[in-house]
């Protein structure tokens, strides 16, 4: 009965498959996908929204999503208010405050007491996102900017994957 049922779904399949026209595909949806990598100073917010603009643009894609990635555990990535920069301070305080560098029972912090608590922060927050693209731009609000959220003191080079599909 198994090879009379497996041979049946097995004609089904090639009957389809013989009968599909990946041009169809083509013409419906585009994927596009570039990185690039953005160096910090330190702590702090770092903002890549016309770097992510600029890969919106390369796509040609009209209508689709953008999703962004950050490739690492020790930042990451928010939508976050980008006209005044007191809210962005009051940001990086409350992080302070919430997961502080002193905290006594952390083990891991073989790379200095901002190792942990970066980690922490990463976990609190995204290392990716996904912004709707509407008319061949991001559709991010009047005063929304997409930042690298950077949870370590030393400066580092972190590198940014974007892929944007759509049509």
């Amino acid at each position: 009965m198994d090879g009379y049922w497996t041979a049946g779904i097995r004609g089904v399949f090639s009957r389809l498959l013989e009968n599909f026209d990946a041009r169809l595909l083509a013409g419906i949806m585009k994927v596009f996908s570039d990185s690039f990598s953005v160096s910090t100073s330190g702590k702090g917010t770092y903002e890549i929204s016309d770097e992510i603009a600029r890969v919106v643009d390369e796509s040609g894609v009209e209508s689709g999503v953008a999703t962004v990635f950050v490739c690492h555990t020790s930042c990451s990535l928010v939508i976050m208010e980008n006209a005044d920069p007191s809210a962005r301070t009051d940001l990086h305080a409350f992080f302070d405050h919430l997961v502080p560098e002193d905290t006594p029972y952390f083990v891991h912090t073989y790379e200095g007491p901002d190792d942990m608590p970066s980690h922490i922060r990463m976990c609190l927050t995204d290392v990716d996102k996904n912004i709707p693209v509407l008319q061949g731009e991001l559709a991010l609000g009047t005063w929304q900017g997409l930042f690298l959220f950077e949870h370590r003191r030393a400066p580092h080079t972190r590198r940014i994957a974007v892929t944007v599909m759509g049509e």
